[in-house]
């Protein structure tokens, strides 16, 4: 089959697409064979372009839209997607200042190294919070004391009070707890902030290759829209 074997597909793939509204229907012959004209191509074009940036499901889901006859729902799929990236990128953000803000300064007091360590209520002073935050935290699995053997009083060492410092930076700029333990456990992962930094590059070129995935979705989707007006 041309259509497969100009997109480096198997016959079968495009046969699937086609059931699952990725392409639209074909003519069949009077012996049943499907014939798919540049119209299917076109379509098939833009459905690769678009999995990149979308996914799988959602680019399929703004073909079938599309191939309905319903481009709003297809628009509300792409705007979606858009927002998320947004969403991703404001994430980042809020993590290199995070952890920008965990720098010392010249006029900032000293903070704790990583062989220091505190106790609950000097931290919290320190943060400008309650205690009872500290624990809340803690219980949330954000940040891990240790308990004195003797006393049973909660000890902060190092990587506790790093973790409690950029808990209270992400907490100030908005984000909830939920989202904020997975970004603690890549820099645990990473084995602090500093390692953290090839990470957020990378993470930052994929957020790129994703926005540049949208343009290039979006060019391909917009042909395949004109050529169906066009008929």
């Amino acid at each position: 089959m041309d259509l497969a074997r100009g997109h480096g597909l198997s016959t079968q793939a495009v046969r699937n697409y086609e059931e699952a509204g990725v392409l639209p229907a074909a003519e069949r012959t009077p012996h049943g064979y499907r014939t798919y004209t540049p119209l299917h191509a076109r379509a098939l074009d833009a459905f690769l372009a678009l999995v990149p940036g979308h996914g799988h499901r959602t680019a399929s889901a703004i073909m079938r839209a599309v191939n309905e006859g319903a481009a709003d729902e297809a628009f509300r799929l792409i705007d979606e997607s858009h927002a998320q990236l947004l969403d991703d990128r404001r994430t980042l953000r809020a993590v290199e200042n995070a952890l920008r803000d965990l720098e010392p300064t010249a006029a900032a007091p000293a903070t704790p190294t990583a062989t220091a360590e505190s106790f609950i209520g000097p931290l919290a002073d320190q943060l400008g919070i309650r205690p009872a935050t500290l624990r809340a935290w803690e219980k949330a699995g954000l940040v891990r004391p240790r308990r004195d053997p003797l006393t049973g009083y909660r000890v902060y060492d190092g990587a506790a009070v790093r973790d409690a410092r950029l808990t209270r930076q992400l907490r100030r700029g908005g984000y909830p707890l939920e989202q904020i333990a997975p970004l603690l456990a890549q820099v645990r992962a990473a084995g602090g902030p500093e390692p953290l930094e090839a990470a957020l590059l990378t993470w930052r070129e994929r957020l790129s290759a994703r926005g540049r995935a949208l343009l290039s979705g979006a060019a391909e989707l917009d042909a395949y829209l004109q050529a169906r007006t066009r008929g």
